[in-house]
């Protein structure tokens, strides 16, 4: 395992020592202004652009060894960086440089009737643990949204990505470190076995809350050993619905955008359901788009009455996570079986409506749980730098503490701050 300075050390004793090097940063960062957090934002974003070919060099090794291995597509296009995902990596950094500081703002300041004014500040979180997968951008998106948010930060990403984030951490703390603010304030784990995942979810009185991003795997094995807060996201079984009132060319460019963009990401569709009343004219035309595209299709019965060339789908299908060019597709009897197939099978990540019908798209949104609820979009929108975020560290589908992707806000607590004039309680 090796620190952030690239320390080599050995065994998963040392994991409690680096974790509290970083722990030991927090009232450093808790205090830091926003000038001083705004400048690291700048230098990271300034110098990801600057070594663009030093990182392209490192992730280019994980490449190789991905496809040598035989890894799927969808995890070579989370691990895969380009010139454009490295620019818009940097744009993130300096988004989130642009956005308002939540750390010592108050809110909801009132006056009691005792002269006593009394609000909410929020503050930080304190060391932020995230763990996760094949998507090295999102250590450059845990360290921007941490340190703006006034949190360290404890990041262990997955062996498939290692030559990549050990380009991006060595970018991120050299920036950080330029400024004066503490290096070890975004820290890396090296160590890539379940062991070390282990541990660090056992950090209890210095880890203050742990992310876990990745497969369901994954997270439930986070969850079930930790002894720290975390943040859960099990999958993304999204759903678009093609009400009968939906304009179909409308309803094929966004059902094609939300499986096809990116198919190995937890936004992306894996259910399509749609209306009996538009069936007759919308499957046939839906179904040669999606082969077109690649795309394998499993069907319940009315749908292979109307195109026969789809695979049957089974149960199981309904509540599958793909992450791959496999879409199921479902006829419903409107709106009421749509929410009540999404009720039964949804997992509160991303639900959307096709319809021209107001008050269906609001019904719509009213009544589906999910972390985002969209009327005549892709789902591929629920992410952190496309809802105004500037990038996110994950997306929760728990509603404890937060519900959807994880901006500054949700890295902050809120405590009660109360000024007086010398009230006492009788």
């Amino acid at each position: 395992m090796s620190n952030a300075n690239g320390d080599v050390r050995g065994g998963t004793s040392t994991l409690h020592s680096q974790a509290a090097a970083a722990k030991a940063t927090t009232r450093r960062l808790a205090a830091a202004t926003t000038r001083e957090k705004n400048a690291a934002l700048h230098a990271i974003a300034d110098a990801i652009e600057a070594e663009r070919d030093a990182i392209l060099a490192g992730n280019r090794v994980d490449l190789d060894a991905a496809e040598s291995k035989g890894l799927s597509g969808a995890l070579l296009d989370r691990l895969r960086l380009t010139e454009a995902r490295i620019a818009q990596m940097a744009t993130g950094v300096r988004q989130v440089a642009a956005l308002p500081d939540p750390v010592g703002r108050i809110d909801r300041l009132e006056t009691r009737p005792n002269g006593l004014r009394v609000g909410r500040m929020r503050v930080p979180l304190g060391l932020v643990g995230i763990v996760y997968e094949a998507r090295p951008n999102v250590t450059i998106d845990a360290a921007a949204l941490c340190l703006k948010s006034g949190n360290a930060c404890l990041l262990r990403g997955g062996s498939e990505a290692l030559a990549s984030n050990r380009a991006l951490i060595a970018i991120a703390t050299d920036a950080i470190a330029s400024v004066g603010l503490p290096r070890e304030a975004v820290s890396f784990v090296d160590q890539t076995d379940r062991e070390g995942v282990r541990e660090m979810a056992r950090l209890s009185g210095v880890l203050d809350l742990l992310i876990p991003r990745g497969g369901e795997g994954l997270i439930r094995f986070v969850t079930d050993n930790a002894t720290v807060p975390v943040i859960q996201h099990y999958k993304g079984v999204c759903h678009v619905y093609v009400d009968g009132a939906a304009d179909l060319a409308m309803a094929e460019a966004i059902a094609v955008n939300a499986k096809v963009h990116r198919p190995g990401v937890c936004n992306a569709m894996e259910t399509l359901l749609v209306d009996a009343a538009c069936a007759h004219a919308f499957l046939p035309r839906i179904a040669a788009a999606m082969i077109a595209k690649g795309v394998t299709l499993r069907g319940c019965p009315r749908t292979r009455s109307l195109v026969p060339s789809v695979e049957a789908a089974s149960e199981a299908d309904w509540d599958t996570e793909y992450l791959d060019l496999v879409l199921s597709i479902r006829v419903v009897d409107g709106l009421d079986d749509a929410l009540a197939h999404i009720a039964a099978h949804g997992t509160g990540h991303t639900e959307a409506i096709v319809s021209t019908d107001r008050d269906r798209g609001d019904r719509f949104v009213r009544e589906v749980d999910a972390s985002l609820v969209l009327v005549n979009a892709s789902t591929r929108f629920n992410d952190g730098f496309e809802l105004g975020l500037g990038a996110e560290m994950g997306i929760s589908t728990t509603k404890l503490h937060a519900y959807g992707p994880m901006g500054l806000e949700e890295l902050c607590a809120q405590k009660w701050v109360g000024y007086g004039s010398g009230q006492v309680r009788g």
